[in-house]
């Protein structure tokens, strides 16, 4: 069924996202040169397609590692309680260990239930 959606969501996407690159194929110049007109010094042909996908790209592993850089504290909180936990898990088991066995063995630990009358 999650496939089934999947699918159903994602094909449009993708056609979509090849009608869009069909469409803009023409070269565009990209220039990282503001201050010259005629021959910047570094500039790059290439189709506005790729553009456009380079720079989604660029946005979703910018937001990625923001994202990533963001939830640095949870991480952290959870290697401290995962430490604590194993360190309570050990000191657990040592103690279950060093625990005098029960001598309680043919005993009761309540007395018995008093009949009401």
């Amino acid at each position: 069924m999650i496939r089934f959606l999947k699918g159903l969501i994602l094909l449009p996407i993708a056609i979509v996202v090849v009608l869009l690159a069909v469409a803009n194929r023409q070269p565009v110049m990209l220039s990282f040169d503001p201050f010259t007109n005629g021959t910047p010094a570094f500039s790059l042909q290439m189709p506005l397609y790729a553009l456009i996908f380079a720079a989604v790209a660029l946005g979703v592993v910018v937001g990625g590692v923001g994202s990533w850089l963001g939830q640095g504290d949870t991480r952290r909180d959870r290697r401290a309680k995962g430490r604590e936990l194993s360190r309570l898990r050990h000191e657990a088991e040592r103690l279950r260990q060093a625990a005098p066995a029960p001598a309680t063995i043919g005993r009761t630990a309540l007395p018995a239930p008093v009949g009401r009358a």
